[in-house]
């Protein structure tokens, strides 16, 4: 085990770099804090274990090569890219649909969507985001060292740095669930959720297609 983590003091600076990163508000914790409010603890839980296996495909993803066939091939990235800001804008679009259809129902009714439907959503959200494939290709070679085998080395830390990632996202999903009651005795409100849901998700799938390939 320990030909697979780095010497005791870089392996310091990895988790302390892991956390303040994993900390920092980003796509996949937008996604997890909307779910939370519009559907409930359960479903905030379900899309954090989404996003935690999305990221996971993803390191596996940079361990094996791929980030470096997004590195040369400008073709390969924006096809992963594009994949995912459309799936964003068609969430966003069914949810806000979703809620023209049920206006007159409370907060209650929305958590109809089942958790296994949830956690894909999350999954495929995280899957499909090449800009973390290429964030792993660049951060965890920082912590390998040369004389064990960098593949193994490399799964390691980002199943490492997802745990973090995931305990983080976790607490971010219970917090926004505190808020979720404040809605459920105005009238409307589970529409205003889905509607909110919505422009969110939309709102990720237009910066998910904008953004450049270097921009972080």
């Amino acid at each position: 085990m320990t030909d697979l983590l780095p010497p005791l003091s870089l392996f310091g600076i990895f988790l302390a770099a892991s956390f303040a990163l994993a900390v920092t508000p980003g796509p996949g914790v937008l996604y997890i804090v909307t779910r939370s409010i519009s559907h409930g603890r359960v479903a905030g839980l379900a899309s954090v274990a989404g996003v935690a296996l999305g990221n996971f495909g993803n390191a596996l993803g940079a361990s094996l090569g791929l980030a470096a066939l997004f590195a040369v091939s400008h073709t390969a990235f924006m096809l992963v890219k594009y994949s995912g800001a459309l799936y964003l804008l068609y969430m966003g679009i069914k949810t806000i649909q979703s809620a023209e259809n049920s206006e007159t129902n409370d907060i209650v009714k929305i958590t109809a969507k089942s958790p296994r439907s949830i956690f894909m959503d999350g999954f495929i959200v995280a899957l499909f985001n090449p800009k973390t494939t290429l964030f792993f290709a660049a951060f965890l070679p920082q912590f390998i060292h040369a004389d064990h085998t960098p593949i193994l080395q490399s799964i390691t830390l980002g199943a490492i740095f997802v745990l973090i990632a995931a305990i983080t996202d976790t607490s971010y999903a219970l917090l926004a669930n505190v808020v979720r009651p404040f809605l459920a005795g105005k009238k409307h409100a589970g529409a205003m959720g889905k509607y909110i849901s919505g422009g969110i998700f939309m709102g990720l799938g237009l910066l998910t297609a904008f953004s450049g390939q270097n921009r972080k």
